[in-house]
């Protein structure tokens, strides 16, 4: 079976395609699918709202399963901010497309967050990440889970790797943020692994 990809995103791509080639299932860029770009106005108040709309806007485009994410960053000192609006925080905060998305700047969103936690000291800088993945089949059933990473802010950025948020974020029981771990040590933990690990699970229990 063919799976569409809701994202733009070659990382996110590899990852889903791991996922879901046991079960027989190819996962092709929106592009492939004869879509182009696609711009989906992320303006759902979680990201289960997000992620379902995306895949469900894909599916309802070229009649094929579709498969979304979407994630960002909560922030316990600041009421869960920036959450659904992570990669838009420094600018727009209504619905933006996906492609207004992609080009925030993600020093400029960081900048913002360290800003406001200036005075927050650092037993009380937790957070987490948070990915919710969504598949949605034409015949209506829809699989979609949840991962989460927990963490701490940093006062400053540290390594190189990675995207977003990354160089501020320590995982719990690291002494190294996201930025400055491997992409594979990253992935073993990381809020995207945990979800997508949680939709492989349900498409085995559903004998899919």
């Amino acid at each position: 079976m063919i799976i569409v990809a809701a994202t733009q995103n070659k990382h996110k791509i590899v990852e889903l395609t791991a996922i879901l080639s046991p079960f027989g299932m190819e996962l092709i860029t929106q592009a492939d699918a004869g879509l182009g770009d696609v711009d989906i106005c992320e303006d759902g108040a979680t990201f289960e709202e997000n992620s379902l709309k995306k895949a469900r806007e894909i599916l309802a485009l070229c009649g094929q399963a579709s498969i979304a994410e979407d994630s960002g960053l909560e922030v316990d000192a600041i009421g869960g901010a920036p959450g659904v609006y992570s990669a838009r925080f420094a600018g727009m905060t209504g619905g933006v497309s996906a492609g207004a998305i992609a080009n925030e700047a993600d020093e400029t969103n960081i900048g913002k967050l360290l800003r406001l936690m200036e005075e927050v000291p650092d037993e009380k800088r937790t957070a987490r990440f948070v990915s919710v993945v969504t598949l949605a089949f034409p015949d209506g059933r829809i699989f979609s889970a949840r991962g989460e990473c927990e963490g701490m802010i940093g006062r400053e950025c540290a390594g190189n790797n990675g995207f977003g948020y990354d160089p501020i974020f320590t995982p719990l029981g690291y002494a190294k943020t996201f930025a400055q771990l491997t992409a594979e040590g990253k992935n073993a933990i990381s809020h995207r692994a945990k979800a997508l690990a949680k939709l492989k699970q349900m498409l085995t229990d559903a004998a899919y």
